[in-house]
């Protein structure tokens, strides 16, 4: 096979827009991907995208066979809004785009914790989509024990809250609830129902949603981010975490990755593999081609069963910049991206 012959795949980043004709050399946290990829045969080029240069970002994807995309959907101030319509125009041009943003919006969103609420892996799980919604549901729930409640879409923990009833005292706004947000460094505010209500507002503007669950009470314990290459587990993150925790929880622990094949989750595993996405794939008609080739489920620890048994507790679906990932993830990533091209190219490769 000739230089020329080898598919051709661009992985796309955020960068700054000052930097972004400087051409980055494949370093950093997604060099073990350009390595497998080049093992594979497949040539990786990077693509530095920036809401400045949409034009020639886009003319640089319309020249590769395939599109591995590592953005967040806000970060520093910024969103997809330009990004999704420039990947949906490249994928109907031919280019294969992993992660597609009309999947992202199935299964990349919290609202896939309402609509999977029923599998194996939900919970009490309530959706609103407007404030009047929000205002005439979320009281109710909240009667019932402290909440978290989750923007649409977000990362870092941005407009992530827990909610809990104070233990007393009550305002013209009705009662007085204790809230924190999920990002790092925040504090526990006091303030009317009525006013955390209001401040909510901006989450439900447009096609906005909110999702609300119980909070677990088992969240100290920690989170396991489960990694999949489409359908298959290829290793499993654990950690320690502070997010909606009180101060005296201390500070996050480090993410310990582990393979597949981690002897203490074997059964969270079996349980994806063979449960869990099949139902997702179902509920959320994904076909098996279009699922994301980097993607990750984050786990809490749910309630013991009666034979002492975990169970797990859905918290989010991660697929739009899914880092860092485990060492067995980049192999499995680029056999995953030789095959999806080398079909897209009469098998070619």
């Amino acid at each position: 096979m000739t230089a020329t012959d080898r598919p051709r795949v661009a992985l796309l980043w955020r960068g700054d827009p000052d930097a972004r004709l400087l051409a980055p050399a494949p370093t950093g946290r997604l060099a073990p991907i350009f390595e497998a990829l080049a093992r594979e045969g497949v040539a990786a080029t990077p693509a530095v995208y920036c809401e400045e240069a949409s034009a020639e970002v886009r003319a640089q994807l319309l020249g590769v066979d395939g599109v591995l995309v590592w953005v967040d959907p806000i970060s520093a101030g910024r969103d997809r809004r330009q990004l999704d319509p420039l990947l949906r125009d490249v994928a109907a041009h031919g280019i294969w785009v992993s992660s597609h943003p009309d999947v992202i919006l199935k299964m990349g969103v919290k609202e896939v914790l309402h609509r999977t609420r029923d599998l194996g892996w939900g919970t009490d799980t309530q959706l609103y989509l407007s404030s009047e919604d929000f205002r005439a549901r979320f009281p109710a729930q909240l009667a019932a024990g402290p909440r978290v409640l989750k923007q649409n879409r977000g990362n870092g923990g941005q407009g992530v809250w827990k909610v809990d009833l104070a233990p007393d005292g009550a305002s013209a706004g009705g009662p007085i609830v204790e809230v924190l947000h999920a990002q790092r460094g925040s504090q526990i505010e006091r303030m009317s129902l009525t006013a955390f209500m209001d401040r909510c507002d901006g989450y439900l503007a447009g096609d906005g949603r909110l999702v609300d669950q119980p909070f677990q009470a088992r969240l100290s314990k920690g989170m396991i981010r489960c990694y999949l290459v489409q359908d298959r587990v290829v290793g499993f993150g654990q950690q320690l975490i502070k997010a909606l925790l009180p101060p005296e929880a201390g500070e996050p622990g480090p993410r310990i990755m582990s393979g597949a094949d981690d002897p203490s989750l074997q059964a969270l595993r079996a349980r994806m593999e063979r449960e869990w996405v099949p139902a997702m794939m179902r509920e959320l008609a994904i076909e098996p081609a279009d699922l994301p080739v980097i993607w990750d489920a984050d786990f809490l620890y749910g309630p013991k069963t009666a034979d002492g048994e975990d169970t797990y507790v859905l918290c989010e679906i991660n697929v739009s910049a899914v880092l860092p990932i485990p060492d067995q993830a980049p192999a499995a990533i680029a056999r995953c991206v030789a095959g999806r091209l080398a079909s897209g190219r009469g098998g070619t490769l």
